[in-house]
C-alpha cells in the first residue's frame, strides 16, 4: 500500500472519529478489569474513557504500566500552567530536568518556551502545558513509535478534559503523533490545523511549532516561530 493510500485512509478513520489503534497486544488501559488502589474514585474506573478529572487521569498515569519507559524514570511528568486555560501546549517527552523535578518545560528549553510564550503576552499562569509521553526515555532519545502508542491515549484523553480553544504542538513528535500524519515539523508548520477527537464536541484549531529545544540548537529558525506565535497571538487576541 502506497504512503499516500495509507494517509488516505488515515483520514478517513479520523473523521469517523476513530482516535487510537489497537496495538499487537491489547493496551491494559483499555481492559475492562477493574483496577484496585487505595483511593476509591481511582478504584472505579474501568477504562481511561472513564475518566473525567485531571486528578483522575493523573492517578492513573501514576499508577499505569503500560509502558517500559516507566522503569528507569524518576517521576511521572503530568502538567503544569493553568488547567482552566483555553490555550494548551503539548510537547515531547520529559527531559532530564523535567524527569528531575516531575514538571514539563523546567530546563533551558524550558526557560526558552517562556520567554517565547511571554513574547505574545502569556506565562504559564495562562496557559496549559503537558507532553505526549509521561516518562523520560533513556538519554533523552527520541520516543520509539511503539511508546508513542502506548502513551497517546493519555495526551488524547488529557486534552478532551482540557478541552482547549487551540492546541500549540511543539516539535515534528507530538505534531505527527496528534495530527495523525507522517509529514515533518517543516511542513507542518506555518499554516492552522485541526484535531479531532468524538469526545469534543467541536475540533480544536492546532498550531505546530518548531520545539524550544530544537530552537535552542538551531536558532535560525526562530524567525519562523515568531511568525507562528504572531499567529497564535491574533487567535487569542
Amino acid at each position: 500500500m502506497s504512503l499516500k493510500l495509507e494517509l488516505k485512509n488515515l483520514t478517513f478513520m479520523i473523521n469517523s472519529g476513530i482516535s487510537s489503534f489497537i496495538q499487537d497486544d491489547p493496551n491494559p488501559i483499555y481492559n475492562n478489569k477493574i483496577i484496585n488502589d487505595k483511593t476509591n474514585n481511582y478504584s472505579k474506573i474501568n477504562s481511561i474513557s472513564d475518566i473525567q478529572t485531571l486528578s483522575e487521569l493523573k492517578e492513573f498515569i501514576y499508577n499505569s504500566n503500560v509502558c517500559a519507559l516507566k522503569n528507569n524514570a524518576i517521576h511521572s511528568v503530568f502538567s503544569d500552567g493553568n488547567p482552566s486555560s483555553k490555550i494548551m501546549f503539548i510537547g515531547e517527552a520529559p527531559g532530564a530536568e523535567e524527569d528531575k523535578y516531575g514538571k514539563p518545560f523546567v530546563g533551558r528549553a524550558g526557560k526558552l518556551l517562556d520567554k517565547m510564550v511571554a513574547s505574545i503576552g502569556l506565562d504559564r499562569d495562562k496557559i496549559y502545558i503537558s507532553n505526549v509521553i509521561p516518562w523520560r526515555p533513556p538519554n533523552n532519545r527520541q520516543p520509539t513509535t511503539e511508546e508513542i502508542l502506548q502513551c497517546l491515549p493519555f495526551i488524547q484523553r488529557h486534552i478532551e478534559i482540557i478541552n482547549p480553544s487551540i492546541i500549540v504542538l511543539l516539535g515534528g513528535t507530538a505534531s505527527k503523533a496528534l495530527l495523525t500524519t507522517n509529514e515533518g515539523i517543516t511542513k507542518l508548520r506555518g499554516t492552522w490545523h485541526q484535531y479531532n477527537s468524538l469526545a469534543l464536541s467541536n475540533p480544536v484549531l492546532t498550531r505546530a511549532i518548531f520545539h524550544p529545544a530544537f530552537l535552542l540548537r538551531s536558532p535560525q529558525f526562530k524567525k519562523q516561530t515568531w511568525e507562528d506565535l504572531q499567529e497564535i497571538q491574533k487567535k487569542i487576541s
